[in-house]
Formats: C-alpha cells, structure tokens, sequence
C-alpha cells in the first residue's frame, strides 16, 4: 500500500495528525515537485566566484595571503556565489593568521570563469604590494598580475605566488 492511499487518521499512517494544507500537497504531487524543481533551478542560476584576501599585522604588514576558489561548476559540491567565496577567503585568511591578523580584507573578488594569478612585489622604499591578474589563460593571468605590479611601483622581488582557475557564471558546460 502506498502512503498516499492510507487514511490520514489510521494511527501508523504516514499522514496520522496531518492537517489539510499538507493533505493538499500529496494530492497534487505534481505541484510539489515542480516548486522543488523552481528552487533547483533557481539556485543554478547563482553566481560563482573567487577572492583572495590578504591580513595585516597591528602595524600594518601584510601577514597572509591566501583565495578560494570555485572548483566545481554550477551545481557541484564546491560551487560558492561571489559573496561566499569572500566569506570562505576570509574565514580562512583568519584561521591561518590567528591572533598576527589585526585587519583583513578582499584583495580581489570575480563571478568571471576564468585563470587568476596572485602576484607579490617590492617598491623602491622596500614595501610590499599584493596584486591580481586574471585571463582567459594561465599565461594571459600571469601576465596581467605582473603589469598590476608595474603600475604599483612593485618592481623588485616580482614573483607569482598563487596560481588558480574559477568556475564562474558564465561557465557554459557545454565547452
């Protein structure tokens, strides 16, 4: 005997003590799955995204620099909206600086499919600069991350420090 064919007040029926509006969805067992379906498909709809967050010390100095990153495409396990994935990079940006980490903040953030580099320089008085460079490519990244840190100023000591690729919202999965 299926559930939708006990009587709702049989004590062991699945429906025993049910009132009406749930009695009206398993009458219309179509309607159910179609909301369920609207939500689904919806959802698939959010954006993806990456950050990368860099923390600072009391005084100033950087201390970490870390990014998360959507590996999956829409609907996989690891599928965060933008907005997640600045939460991620920063919950983990703290947990690694611990108590060093006085100021965090997103360095970057993108909803762009894409290759992303995380590049790191020196100025002329000795400063550091943490930069993104993002491309259709690795090597397109990489290269863009290295012209942020000319126009920084960051020409010393310039060196790659992440390399990542982003499911965004724009991922067509039938690439």
């Amino acid at each position: 005997m299926n559930p939708e064919s006990r009587d709702p007040g049989v004590r062991g029926g699945r429906r025993s003590g049910v009132g009406l509006a749930e009695n009206r969805w398993v009458q219309r067992p179509a309607a159910s799955w179609f909301l369920v379906f609207l939500i689904n498909f919806s959802a698939s709809w959010a954006l993806a995204g990456d950050a990368v967050a860099v923390g600072y010390s009391a005084g100033g100095v950087w201390t970490s620099v870390t990014y998360y990153a959507s590996s999956k495409p829409k609907g996989g396990k690891d599928y965060k909206t933008e907005s997640e994935a600045r939460d991620e990079a920063l919950r983990d940006l703290k947990k690694r600086g611990g108590d060093q980490t006085a100021r965090a903040e997103i360095l970057s953030s993108s909803d762009v499919t894409g290759y992303v580099a995380v590049a790191r320089g020196t100025d002329k008085s000795g400063k550091d600069a943490n930069v993104v460079g993002r491309g259709k490519s690795q090597h397109e990244a990489d290269e863009s991350a290295m012209a942020e840190l000319k126009k920084a100023g960051a020409t010393k000591h310039e060196k790659i420090v992440y390399h990542y690729f982003s499911y965004g919202a724009d991922w067509d999965a039938t690439r």
